[in-house]
């Protein structure tokens, strides 16, 4: 139940209470007024006109009892009409006045709460946006929505400044590791191509150069983290099918060395954004059904459009994955079935990304378990309009 409708409510029950209160006591005060009053039905005599004569009928004679009678009925019946009507048009009035104050109450509560439906609107666009520079800017009285829309800008610039930082700092570190590690490489490599190397140096020198290649395949997937954590404002329209099928030449020579068999159903899938970091999200799904499968493997890829979204789906084989693991996979450095030493299978940061640059497109990704082993990976992007 909305606030709005709270308030209205609210509203409503205390003017039917007031209301019921005030008609119950005005039903009193008539019923009061109404009672049998001895002085005024049980005089000493009756005086009568008749024919133009004055006839007086003492008490307890037929002519006074007649009347008597007569008149006592005629309070009775009054009485239960005056009385009858009080009940019906005061509850009448009742209901009307509690329809009318739950919809003065509902009127005046949606101009209260104006305010605070602008407040969650632009907190709702931040969400889905990623955009923190934009603020709330309320224009009014300094009372608690005021203050509450201030709270709100101020929280926004805060995580606007620690997000900033958090990239700054993950961009600047993977820079600066990048040249130690080139260093390393081309040290190892020379070392390894010397004439005079010995079988045990070159049996090092490339365990070393395996290790350098995951860390230089970490810190790119750091960049490409850093860099997806944010909004996408440059939109230019692309086909994702041209980005699938881009990726999968690259990847063609990998898959036939791995013995995994990749099938294709690319159908146009207009879309709009950055489309190197598009080309990364599909890049890091087929090169996952490539790595995480088995040799006689298969990877389908397929785009599609479907209303006003397109879809990506990268299925492929593999060990059976338990649907309680599903939601770990696209966290940072986790990957299934306790593999973190497996170098050659990628730094875990592969998922992460694409969760990152999709939700930076304003789009979703999901995950299902294959009843026959592996995963089908989708992906949902907005359409682009033809």
């Amino acid at each position: 139940m909305s606030v709005r409708l709270r308030s209205a409510l609210a509203c409503a029950a205390v003017f039917f209470v007031l209301s019921g209160l005030v008609v119950a006591g005005l039903y009193l005060v008539v019923r009061s007024s109404l009672e049998y009053r001895g002085s005024l039905l049980t005089p000493d005599f009756v005086r009568v006109t008749r024919d133009h004569h004055l006839y007086y009928a003492p008490r307890y004679s037929d002519g006074y009892e007649l009347a008597r009678g007569f008149a006592m009925r005629v309070r009775s019946t009054y009485q239960d009409d005056v009385l009858g009507d009080v009940r019906t048009f005061g509850w009448i009035a009742v209901a009307a006045g509690t329809a009318a104050a739950f919809g003065l109450g509902w009127r005046s509560s949606g101009l209260v709460l104006r305010p605070l439906r602008k407040v969650t609107e632009t907190a709702r666009r931040v969400a889905q946006s990623h955009d923190l520079t934009e603020r709330i800017g309320h224009r009014g009285p300094r009372d608690e929505v005021g203050e509450l829309a201030d709270t709100c800008d101020t929280m926004l610039e805060r995580l606007a400044r620690a997000f900033d930082g958090q990239r700054r700092f993950v961009a600047n570190a993977s820079h600066e590791l990048r040249t130690p590690l080139t260093i390393n490489r081309t040290l190892v490599d020379v070392a390894v191509r010397r004439q005079d190397a010995t079988e045990d140096v070159k049996r090092l020198g490339e365990s070393l150069l395996l290790v350098n290649a995951r860390n230089e395949r970490l810190i790119d997937g750091l960049l490409a983290l850093a860099e997806g954590e944010r909004a996408v404002l440059d939109r230019r329209p692309f086909d994702l099918s041209d980005v699938a099928e881009h990726v999968l030449d690259q990847t063609a020579q990998e898959a036939a060395g791995r013995q995994v068999t990749v099938h294709r159903l690319l159908d146009p899938a207009p879309t709009a954004g950055e489309a190197v970091l598009v080309e990364r999200l599909v890049q890091n799904l087929v090169e996952n059904g490539i790595r995480h499968n088995h040799p006689d493997g298969e990877v389908w890829v397929t785009t599609r459009r479907r209303a006003d979204r397109v879809e990506l789906l990268v299925a492929n084989t593999g060990l059976q994955v338990p649907p309680y693991e599903i939601e770990t996979i696209f966290e940072p450095f986790r990957r299934l079935h306790g593999d973190r030493l497996g170098s050659e299978r990628g730094s875990g940061l592969g998922l992460s990304i694409v969760r990152v640059i999709a939700d930076a497109h304003g789009g979703t990704v999901t995950a299902s378990p294959r009843d026959e082993g592996g995963l089908t990976i989708t992906v949902e992007l907005p359409a682009e309009p033809a």
